[in-house]
């Protein structure tokens, strides 16, 4: 009996003797299947000639990624709080180094996704360190490993732990979930977002979009209420969810800009001059 991965995604599968036949997450029009077919690994191949390495983005906030890339190539971010550290977002790969590192760090008080696609093995993190995983109720049905540690919540908001709030702001998922730390130690904010609100390269633009590898956007009404949705957030920062796609400085405006452009487009078409114009803020 193995934990199967989908290669595609880095899902995993419930214990069995042979792999899956097929992985609903990448047959969703959100995510794709390979020209060559369903791939599969399992937990000791990973683990054979990948690994994890780690960065620290400001005091509290460290990000994990495997290298080589592996499936869609997320990151997922270790917040250190006063009352517990939370993982947010999910890698596959979780070696017996990460586990040493994360139990020095203080271990996990709870895990949050903020969408399906990255799934993967959060509930191997979730046993292993003893920790609460979280998902939106909106999104159940994509869960194909269930687990009793999962714990759905619903509504618009959830206070997962002082200062940090997760957010379900929908778009690219039903459930789709973005998570707000206030306290960060300048006090200025950080959202990060996962593909919910996906930092574009130069870190001076947001997209929003119901699938990002098959490119179909959202409709102009869903950008502007994801927007509407998270003006009244305060933060400075937004990590987005692969490595690089950071918005350092004045986050809200960007978002805001961009989700107006973005809206403006799909109704009005492209206009030359309006495009001039965001560029260069």
């Amino acid at each position: 009996m193995a934990v199967f991965l989908c290669t595609a995604c880095g899902t995993s599968f419930p214990e069995a003797p042979v792999q899956p036949e097929r992985c609903p997450i990448c047959e969703d029009e959100r995510q794709y299947v390979p020209a060559a077919g369903q791939g599969w690994t399992t937990h000791p191949a990973l683990e054979a000639d990948h690994r994890n390495a780690w960065r620290l983005h400001e005091p509290g906030l460290m990000s994990v990624q495997t290298v080589p890339t592996f499936a869609i190539g997320q990151r997922a971010f270790l917040l250190r709080t006063p009352s517990g550290n939370i993982l947010w977002d999910c890698i596959s790969l979780l070696d017996p180094a990460t586990e040493e590192l994360v139990r020095g760090l203080g271990g996990l008080a709870a895990i949050a996704i903020s969408h399906p696609h990255y799934y993967t093995t959060a509930m191997d993190w979730a046993a292993t360190f003893d920790a609460s995983l979280h998902l939106h109720a909106a999104d159940r049905a994509w869960v194909v490993r269930p687990d009793p540690r999962i714990r759905f919540w619903s509504g618009e908001t959830l206070d997962l732990l002082p200062g940090v709030t997760l957010i379900r702001a929908g778009g690219h998922f039903a459930g789709g979930t973005a998570l707000h730390w206030a306290d960060t130690a300048d006090g200025a904010g950080t959202l990060l977002p996962g593909d919910i609100v996906q930092v574009a390269p130069g870190g001076r633009r947001v997209s929003f979009m119901r699938s990002y590898p098959n490119m179909l956007p959202l409709p102009a009404t869903e950008v502007r209420r994801i927007a509407a949705l998270l003006a009244p957030w305060r933060y400075a920062r937004i990590y987005g969810v692969f490595a690089g796609l950071d918005v350092v400085h004045d986050g809200p405006a960007i978002v805001a800009r961009s989700a107006a452009r973005y809206a403006e487009i799909l109704e009005h078409g492209l206009d030359a001059e309006a495009g001039r114009g965001l560029a260069q803020t």
